[in-house]
Protein backbone atom coordinates (compact mmCIF):
# COMPACT_ATOMS: atom_id res chain seq x y z
CA UNK A 1 0.00 0.00 0.00
CA UNK A 2 1.60 3.40 -0.98
CA UNK A 3 1.04 6.12 1.59
CA UNK A 4 1.32 10.35 1.25
CA UNK A 5 2.80 12.10 3.85
CA UNK A 6 3.29 15.69 4.42
CA UNK A 7 6.55 17.62 6.17
CA UNK A 8 7.12 21.35 7.37
CA UNK A 9 9.77 23.14 7.49
CA UNK A 10 10.79 25.99 8.99
CA UNK A 11 14.14 28.27 8.72
CA UNK A 12 15.78 31.35 9.29
CA UNK A 13 19.12 33.36 9.44
CA UNK A 14 20.91 36.79 9.98
CA UNK A 15 21.98 39.05 7.12
CA UNK A 16 25.58 40.02 8.28
CA UNK A 17 28.30 41.71 5.90
CA UNK A 18 30.91 39.59 4.44
CA UNK A 19 28.76 36.65 3.21
CA UNK A 20 27.24 35.72 0.17
CA UNK A 21 23.60 35.45 0.24
CA UNK A 22 22.57 31.83 -1.69
CA UNK A 23 19.04 30.97 -1.73
CA UNK A 24 18.15 27.68 -3.41
CA UNK A 25 21.54 27.22 -4.47
CA UNK A 26 21.39 30.34 -6.77
CA UNK A 27 24.07 33.27 -5.49
CA UNK A 28 22.45 36.88 -5.46
CA UNK A 29 23.93 39.67 -5.69
CA UNK A 30 23.12 41.93 -2.39
CA UNK A 31 25.00 43.71 0.10
CA UNK A 32 24.49 41.01 2.67
CA UNK A 33 24.37 37.56 3.13
CA UNK A 34 23.00 34.98 5.59
CA UNK A 35 25.30 34.07 8.49
CA UNK A 36 25.57 29.76 9.56
CA UNK A 37 27.43 27.30 9.51
CA UNK A 38 26.68 25.98 6.05
CA UNK A 39 26.18 28.11 3.46
CA UNK A 40 23.36 29.12 5.48
CA UNK A 41 20.92 28.83 2.58
CA UNK A 42 17.46 29.21 3.85
CA UNK A 43 15.41 28.08 1.33
CA UNK A 44 17.10 24.70 0.66
CA UNK A 45 17.18 24.23 4.63
CA UNK A 46 13.51 24.91 5.04
CA UNK A 47 12.90 22.25 2.32
CA UNK A 48 15.50 20.00 4.35
CA UNK A 49 13.11 19.63 7.42
CA UNK A 50 10.12 19.50 5.50
CA UNK A 51 11.45 16.34 3.22
CA UNK A 52 12.87 14.91 6.86
CA UNK A 53 9.35 15.62 8.60
CA UNK A 54 7.48 13.50 5.87
CA UNK A 55 9.63 10.88 6.44
CA UNK A 56 9.98 11.10 10.31
CA UNK A 57 13.51 11.65 9.72
CA UNK A 58 14.30 13.99 12.40
CA UNK A 59 15.28 17.63 11.09
CA UNK A 60 18.32 19.31 9.60
CA UNK A 61 20.23 19.48 12.79
CA UNK A 62 20.82 15.79 13.65
CA UNK A 63 21.86 15.35 10.27
CA UNK A 64 24.38 18.06 9.89
CA UNK A 65 25.00 19.31 13.14
CA UNK A 66 26.84 22.96 13.33
CA UNK A 67 29.30 21.54 15.62
CA UNK A 68 30.79 19.33 13.07
CA UNK A 69 33.67 21.18 11.92
CA UNK A 70 33.99 18.54 8.83
CA UNK A 71 30.69 20.09 7.14
CA UNK A 72 31.37 23.65 7.29
CA UNK A 73 30.71 25.78 4.39
CA UNK A 74 28.86 23.10 2.83
CA UNK A 75 26.55 23.60 0.41
CA UNK A 76 23.02 23.38 1.79
CA UNK A 77 22.22 21.97 -2.24
CA UNK A 78 24.39 19.16 -1.28
CA UNK A 79 22.66 18.76 1.76
CA UNK A 80 19.55 18.09 0.20
CA UNK A 81 21.05 15.73 -2.09
CA UNK A 82 22.23 13.60 0.54
CA UNK A 83 18.48 14.42 2.38
CA UNK A 84 17.54 12.75 -1.13
CA UNK A 85 19.73 9.68 -0.02
CA UNK A 86 17.92 9.45 2.95
CA UNK A 87 14.09 9.40 1.31
CA UNK A 88 15.66 6.63 -1.32
CA UNK A 89 16.70 4.27 1.38
CA UNK A 90 12.62 4.45 3.24
CA UNK A 91 11.25 4.13 -0.37
CA UNK A 92 9.83 7.71 -0.33
CA UNK A 93 9.97 9.68 -3.70
CA UNK A 94 9.52 13.47 -3.54
CA UNK A 95 5.90 14.42 -4.86
CA UNK A 96 6.06 18.26 -4.26
CA UNK A 97 7.74 21.10 -2.54
CA UNK A 98 6.20 24.55 -1.91
CA UNK A 99 7.94 27.25 0.13
CA UNK A 100 7.82 30.86 0.84
CA UNK A 101 10.53 32.98 1.42
CA UNK A 102 10.15 35.65 3.53
CA UNK A 103 12.66 38.82 2.71
CA UNK A 104 11.87 42.82 2.47
CA UNK A 105 15.26 42.37 0.38
CA UNK A 106 16.71 41.56 -2.23
CA UNK A 107 13.66 40.99 -4.93
CA UNK A 108 14.19 37.44 -5.77
CA UNK A 109 11.34 37.03 -8.03
CA UNK A 110 14.48 36.96 -11.31
CA UNK A 111 15.94 34.05 -9.70
CA UNK A 112 13.23 31.53 -8.74
CA UNK A 113 12.88 29.61 -12.11
CA UNK A 114 16.85 28.79 -11.31
CA UNK A 115 16.04 27.95 -7.69
CA UNK A 116 13.36 25.56 -8.69
CA UNK A 117 15.92 23.56 -10.70
CA UNK A 118 18.61 23.57 -8.41
CA UNK A 119 16.10 21.99 -5.94
CA UNK A 120 14.56 19.46 -8.48
CA UNK A 121 17.54 18.39 -9.26
CA UNK A 122 18.92 17.86 -5.87
CA UNK A 123 15.70 16.11 -4.72
CA UNK A 124 15.13 14.14 -8.10
CA UNK A 125 11.78 15.82 -9.05
CA UNK A 126 10.55 17.89 -11.61
CA UNK A 127 11.24 21.59 -11.62
CA UNK A 128 7.21 21.38 -12.14
CA UNK A 129 6.87 20.11 -8.80
CA UNK A 130 8.66 22.96 -7.03
CA UNK A 131 6.91 25.47 -5.85
CA UNK A 132 8.86 28.86 -4.67
CA UNK A 133 7.00 32.10 -3.59
CA UNK A 134 8.19 35.31 -2.48
CA UNK A 135 6.85 37.75 0.10
CA UNK A 136 8.03 40.80 2.78
CA UNK A 137 6.88 40.92 6.09
CA UNK A 138 5.62 44.55 5.89
CA UNK A 139 8.44 45.94 7.54
CA UNK A 140 7.41 43.98 10.77
CA UNK A 141 9.78 42.60 13.36
CA UNK A 142 13.43 41.84 12.75
CA UNK A 143 12.87 40.11 9.27
CA UNK A 144 11.30 43.60 8.37
CA UNK A 145 13.91 45.51 9.95
CA UNK A 146 16.28 43.18 6.90
CA UNK A 147 17.64 41.76 9.84
CA UNK A 148 17.64 38.32 8.48
CA UNK A 149 15.52 36.17 6.07
CA UNK A 150 13.03 33.32 6.38
CA UNK A 151 11.69 30.37 4.55
CA UNK A 152 8.96 28.02 5.08
CA UNK A 153 8.02 25.17 3.39
CA UNK A 154 6.11 22.01 2.77
CA UNK A 155 6.99 18.90 1.39
CA UNK A 156 4.62 16.09 0.30
CA UNK A 157 6.03 12.55 -0.13
CA UNK A 158 4.91 9.05 -1.08
CA UNK A 159 6.17 5.71 -0.09
CA UNK A 160 5.73 2.28 -0.08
Amino acid sequence: MRTIRSGIGYDVHRLVQDRQLILGGVKIPYLLGLQGHSDADVLSHAIADALLGAICGGDIGQHFPDTDQSIRNISSIDILKRIAGLLAEKKAQVVNVDATVVAEAPKIAPYIPAMRKNIAQAIGISDSNVSIKATTNERLGPIGRSEGIATMAVATVESE
